[in-house]
């Protein structure tokens, strides 16, 4: 007779599960009030994602690290608890935008909220586990929600937007499931940490061997579509063009952090053990998507679609960082995104503060170079602000991301990869070109006719939302030595 299991709630630890529930039911009470009472203002709706945002931060930060809970399938470590900090720290920052435009009638919609909640819960499953079925689910999860938040947008090409972003997680679904389905298959387990001790203990047999790097390229692949890495980024900037530029602003940071953190559990694995084909496979993408992006936001004609495939190329230069496999690296990851986050969510906003109802100066683009043209005449603080983001994203000193830049490409020289830091300097030399191109067109050209269908939103919660941005951009040099240790301390601290 089969005797029964008797697990106890305390075993379970069911406290780890707490962020991701306090986001599901944060989503689905905004649902139920929703169904009780239909028409409620939007700002109801932004104050209470705002608190159940800052209630999961609080149970994110009160876990404990090294941690593992609900039948092994969460791990809290601290790349997990630092990671699920970041993810909700940028939606704290993105959900008030809401409050700024009439003109987006998503944001009058309460599913809005709820699938943004839901999507924040996915993400948080993703960094917060070493199970690749459970990593599946939260990838799934947040793809969803996030394909419907692009077509909510109310613009024509959302729609189309959203179809190409579902074919891209589409195709990286597919991707994912048969690395994950070849991994089981030769190991016997879907936990990383088994994993990696069935390819410890059996790393003489060629054969299997064979079909772990098989199902480790699948699972690459699957991930370069996630991040929108070289040659699969193509319809990437076309997402990013549909949806609504905050909203834009946020799909260049936290799917990418999400992303990036279990690329750096999966392909960590590899490494630790000597595969180098993996870490070959990692650096030629990381090459090719920082150096092809940047020569391809030499020619864009819109500043969004030149931010699109700016953040394809921050993206590529932080991917490396995964094939260092070092503590320094790692944590230069987190630094990076951490300065990256406002810097770019910043810039995007930015593209917020002037809206014209008809294309006014390009048949196609929302936010051609010459709808900035003289903007230091039309709006000095504007035009400021906006030179500073350009001049923190190309990482020129002491400004954020130069402090992300240079710490991981310190890390490629501490580990012996002398060349890889050379190229990421060449392409921050590039990088330059098409960031100062946007401040030439606001401070040395003539201001664009203006025919009155250009208005500018000085809303309160779009300009304390830049102004914060603008606030770590420039001050960054004070704190930048204290939230390296934080990191290095949390990223030590991770993994078993």
């Amino acid at each position: 007779m089969l005797e029964a299991i008797s697990v106890s709630l305390e075993d379970l630890k069911l406290a780890t599960l707490t962020p991701m529930l306090v986001a599901i039911g944060g989503a689905l009470a905004i649902l139920i009030i929703d169904l009780f009472k239909d028409g409620l203002h939007k700002s109801l709706y932004v104050m209470l994602t705002l608190l159940v945002l800052l209630v999961d931060l609080g149970a994110v930060l009160g876990l404990s690290v090294n941690q593992r809970g609900f039948f092994n399938l969460m791990l809290i470590d601290g790349i997990s608890i630092i990671s699920q900090a970041l993810i909700l720290l940028g939606s704290m920052l993105f959900i008030p935008l809401a409050l700024t435009s009439k003109r987006f009638h998503e944001y009058s919609y309460p599913e809005y909220f709820a699938l943004f909640l839901f999507m924040i819960a996915g993400y948080q499953f993703m960094v917060s586990s070493d199970n690749l079925i459970l990593i599946f689910v939260g990838l799934e999860t947040a793809s969803l929600a996030l394909y419907t938040l692009i077509a909510m947008h109310n613009r024509p090409n959302s729609y189309e937007a959203a179809v190409k972003y579902f074919t891209m997680g589409a195709m990286a679904a597919g991707f994912f499931a048969m690395g994950a389905a070849t991994v089981y298959a030769t190991t016997g387990s879907v936990e990383l940490y088994k994993i990696a001790e069935v390819m410890q203990s059996r790393m003489d047999e060629a054969g299997l061997m064979i079909a772990l790097i098989g199902g480790g390229t699948l699972l690459l692949v699957a991930f370069a579509f996630k991040m929108s890495l070289f040659p699969f980024h193509t319809w990437g900037p076309d997402a990013y063009e549909g949806a609504s530029a905050p909203l834009a602003g946020y799909m260049s940071i936290i799917p990418k952090l999400a992303a990036l953190v279990v690329a750096m559990r999966i392909f960590g694995m590899y490494i630790d053990i000597g595969i180098e084909a993996i870490r070959d496979a990692i650096l030629v993408l990381s090459v090719l998507t920082m150096t092809l992006a940047n020569i391809m936001a030499l020619v864009q004609g819109d500043v969004k679609r030149m931010l699109a495939y700016s953040s394809i190329s921050h993206a590529g230069f932080v991917m490396a960082a995964i094939a260092l496999d070092t503590t320094k690296g790692n944590t230069g990851i987190f630094l990076y995104y951490t300065m990256f986050l406002f810097t770019n969510l910043g810039a995007f906003a930015m593209l917020w503060i002037s809206r014209h109802k008809n294309n006014t100066y390009h048949d196609r683009f929302d936010h051609p170079y010459e709808k900035f043209a003289g903007l230091i005449h039309v709006m000095p603080m504007g035009a400021v602000v906006m030179a500073l983001f350009m001049l923190s994203l190309a990482g020129v000193p002491p400004f954020s991301v130069f402090w992300g830049k240079i710490f991981i490409m310190g890390a490629a020289v501490d580990a012996g990869y002398v060349w890889l830091a050379i190229v990421m300097g060449i392409n921050s030399a590039i990088s330059a070109y098409y960031y100062l191109k946007l401040i030439v067109y606001m401070f040395l050209k003539d201001p664009a006719s203006n025919d009155g269908t250009i208005y500018y939103n000085l809303a309160k919660p779009l300009m304390t939302i830049i102004g914060i941005a603008v606030v770590v951009t420039v001050t960054s040099i004070f704190y930048v030595q204290p939230l390296i240790n934080y990191i290095s301390y949390m990223v030590g601290a991770s993994g078993y």
